[in-house]
């Protein structure tokens, strides 16, 4: 998976309920997780970590994919930016594959009109 910029957008409403919308809509399908990354976050900037999450009985696999970056534009307008990792996992291409679908839904999903 090559690490750089692989979707931009502008979406409807303030960086930081988007940012929460994001990571509800990411724990309802499962696959991937988007959290909010506090100490990475500043002024009307909204970092936020994308993970994939395996489990096997009380073993938890995190696997960091991704940053979506909200910058609050004002005008209840905010740039949503996703950008790829480069992950430390032989999965690497089924993990390209998982993040870029999910990129592509949030983006049909919370796209300004």
């Amino acid at each position: 998976m090559a690490t750089g910029q692989i979707l931009a957008f502008t979406a409807a409403g303030a960086a930081k309920p988007l940012a929460e919308a994001i990571e509800r809509h990411g724990q309802q399908h499962g696959t991937l997780h988007a959290i909010v990354v506090p100490w990475e976050s500043e002024g009307d900037t909204v970092s936020m970590a994308v993970t994939s999450v395996r489990t096997d009985g009380w073993a938890i696999e995190h696997t960091n994919l991704g940053t979506i970056t909200l910058t609050d534009l004002g005008n209840q307008i905010t740039r949503v930016v996703v950008i790829a990792h480069e992950p430390d996992h032989p999965e690497k291409e089924k993990l390209a594959g998982l993040l870029g679908g999910f990129a592509a839904d949030i983006r049909s999903t919370f796209q300004a009109p």
